[in-house]
């Protein structure tokens, strides 16, 4: 019986990896992540006990965003022009197959 994957979709679990990244190489502390994604999460009306999904996530890409935004090491354009480049290379995948960046 193989188990059950700890995420429904494979960005879940690569947003999830880099977060811890960037927490263990000292980019921010766990304490202070916590602290804003729990502000992020309850400014959309969304609960902590939720199961994961996209709406979680994109809360949690939010959070993560604005973190490493407000720190210094991402510009909004450069956030932005990131966000972009996936949503073209999102739209040109067929569906099924990995997501690759220009």
């Amino acid at each position: 019986m193989r188990p059950e994957p700890a995420f429904d979709t494979l960005w879940h679990a690569q947003l999830f990896a880099l977060t811890v990244h960037l927490n263990e190489s000292g980019v921010f502390a766990w304490p202070d992540w916590a602290q804003r994604f729990g502000a992020t999460l309850a400014a959309h009306g969304l609960d902590k006990e939720l199961n994961g999904g996209d709406d979680y996530f994109a809360a949690w890409l939010e959070t993560l965003e604005g973190m490493v935004g407000d720190l210094g090491h991402a510009t909004p354009e450069a956030l932005q022009s990131m966000r972009a480049a996936w949503e073209r290379a999102y739209l040109a995948t067929p569906h099924g197959q990995p997501v690759h960046l220009e």
